[in-house]
């Protein structure tokens, strides 16, 4: 049996980015060893890394291995330069990814009405692999004839459709309740934000934006205070989820993925937390991912059959 090889684009940018982009590679080459794929870490400079070595924040090199990737990793989520790499790709939707002890939530969105169609297909698919219970958040009679038309094509679904006045206090509440949440583009930007609201120290939240046609990008969303760079005791939590993400909607590894997500989950349940979590007497980065590590063997899920082809 042939081994499936991918090229990822690894920004790490500034701050503690670097060293959650080295823990993160260390998750990665072990994931990829389990679950038998190679992947192919193109690592280069990004952001007010690449700024102060070179004089810009998105040098040509940096443009070309994201244009030339299967997918884009980005440590630095609040670097600037991100909107240029975005702006580089040809995107077409967005999945944010939210776990914590409430649940395990994702939610799909549009990035532009053009490509509603295909958006909708990938949260179908998204669902299918997980507990195959789609939230549907629009306002017209097109969208949810959309939704009900793909819904057609995937037996077995659970769908609910809700306005976004009936969705926000659920999400605020309860977003336990939910699986999948599917949006219209308009709706994106407040579902997204009563979604990552802060509710524990445990959470951890991560993007992608993913392409019909190339690569995508994936981060996490909120990053640890630049001051703590140099010390060692970043929360690598979300970074980590930005990387199960990745091999997930990215490059089509979704038992990868999902092993990567349930090694970190099952680290937290044994007591594994950074300083920003509890304060002192607490793991360094790099304990913590030796306790993810150590899990990926007992996480790992044999679901390679089940392996997606994406477009």
């Amino acid at each position: 049996m042939s081994r499936h090889e991918h090229t990822v684009a690894c920004l790490a940018g500034g701050g503690v980015g670097p060293e959650l982009m080295a823990e993160t590679s260390r998750a990665l080459a072990e994931v990829s060893r389990l679950h038998n794929f190679v992947l192919d870490e193109l690592h280069v400079p990004f952001g007010s890394q690449a700024l102060s070595a070179s004089g810009h924040p998105l040098p040509p090199a940096t443009r070309a291995a994201c244009r030339s990737a299967d997918a884009v990793l980005v440590a630095g989520g609040k670097e600037p330069a991100l909107q240029g790499v975005r702006a580089e790709l040809e995107l077409s939707a967005t999945v944010t990814r939210i776990r914590s002890h409430h649940g395990d939530l994702a939610i799909v969105s549009p990035l532009d009405e053009r490509f509603s169609r295909w958006t909708v297909e990938r949260a179908f698919a998204l669902a299918r692999e997980r507990r195959a219970h789609i939230t549907s958040i629009g306002s017209g009679h097109a969208w949810r004839l959309l939704v009900e038309e793909v819904a057609e094509t995937y037996p077995g679904m659970e769908i609910s459709h809700l306005t976004l006045a009936e969705a926000l206090p659920h999400l605020t509440a309860a977003p336990g309740g939910f699986d999948v949440v599917l949006t219209e583009q308009i709706f994106a930007e407040a579902v997204h934000a009563m979604a990552t609201f802060e509710r524990d120290d445990t959470r951890a939240v991560a993007v992608g934006d993913i392409a019909e046609h190339g690569p995508g990008v994936f981060r996490p969303i909120h990053g640890p205070d630049a001051a703590i760079a140099g010390f060692g005791v970043a929360n690598p939590s979300g970074m980590l989820l930005a990387a199960s993400l990745l091999l997930e909607e990215g490059l089509g590894e979704r038992a990868a993925g999902m092993t990567l997500a349930e090694s970190v989950a099952g680290a937290l349940r044994d007591g594994a937390r950074t300083p920003d979590m509890v304060g002192t007497g607490a793991h360094d980065t790099r304990s913590f991912m030796d306790a993810v590590l150590a899990r990926l063997p007992r996480a790992r899920t044999d679901t390679e059959f089940g392996r997606e082809v994406v477009a």
